[in-house]
């Protein structure tokens, strides 16, 4: 569905992304993951043209994007950004209008458009009317992925959407995300430089560095088989936030094991 042949962008004699080729199949997830100034969000650019590569191609569904009016492809891709982007001045459902509005659609699809995206993304349809200002940040952003959706598209780039949120609520977002994915079967290129959303969301994750995607692969393969020292580097926290949390887990179980509790003999009753 997106292949991405040899991108290279440069700013004078700096390559901020350095040959870059990687495929995302039909219906796939695929994570960028990598620090900050490593190239993800300048791919990301590349692949709908918001950004034109230096050296190198994209296609979508076997389509050259550089064939395409880059309005035309951005149409076919919906985008969420990190900092979510809607427009203070329009209501809730006038920011997802945005798109079909713009394609001429008719007043009534729009708003059918409208009520049914904002029940997809887990929202009362009675916040259509609501300004972005009166919203919470989940709810915004909520918002701002019903946008993207809003023209039916096959694919979509996301941007570190989730990484201003609280973590219950990124959390909650993460799990309702997946589940449209799956539901509307999208291809989806996915930003982040958090190492455990890469591994809990992505089919694949591919793994960039100064430029370079130096390792693609499952989230099992990435922490068993990393490809260099940096990925390793990356896998390794993860692997010691999961053994902590074992032994806090364990701790506990001993503790209340120790403490007059029912596995001892000791009645359970509070003092």
């Amino acid at each position: 569905m997106i292949q991405a042949m040899g991108l290279t962008k440069r700013y004078g004699a700096t390559a901020v992304v350095d040959d870059l080729t990687l495929d995302v199949g039909a219906g796939e997830l695929v994570v960028l993951l990598g620090g900050s100034g490593s190239g993800k969000t300048t791919t990301l650019k590349m692949i709908n043209r918001l950004i034109e590569p230096t050296v190198g191609s994209i296609h979508l569904d076997g389509v050259d994007a550089a064939t395409l009016p880059p309005h035309e492809l951005r149409r076919r891709i919906g985008y969420v950004f990190q900092r979510i982007g809607l427009f203070p001045h329009l209501t809730v459902g006038e920011n997802i209008a945005v798109t079909p509005t713009l394609l001429d659609w008719p007043a009534d699809r729009i708003a059918a458009r409208v009520d049914q995206l904002l029940r997809l993304v887990e929202l009362d349809p009675a916040l259509r009317d609501r300004w972005p200002r009166q919203l919470s940040g989940g709810q915004q952003q909520r918002v701002g992925v019903a946008r993207a959706l809003a023209a039916e598209p096959r694919v979509m780039l996301l941007d570190e959407p989730f990484g201003a949120l609280d973590p219950v609520t990124r959390e909650r977002l993460q799990a309702s995300f997946l589940r449209i994915r799956e539901e509307l079967n999208l291809t989806a290129l996915f930003v982040t430089h958090d190492m455990t959303e890469a591994l809990t969301l992505g089919d694949r994750i591919g793994v960039m560095q100064d430029g370079r995607l130096v390792q693609v692969g499952t989230p099992q393969e990435l922490l068993t088989q990393p490809a260099d020292p940096y990925v390793e580097r990356m896998m390794s926290t993860p692997r010691r936030q999961a053994a902590a949390v074992d032994a806090l887990i364990a701790g506990a179980g001993e503790g209340g094991a120790g403490n007059g509790g029912p596995a001892d003999g000791g009645t359970g009753a509070p003092c």
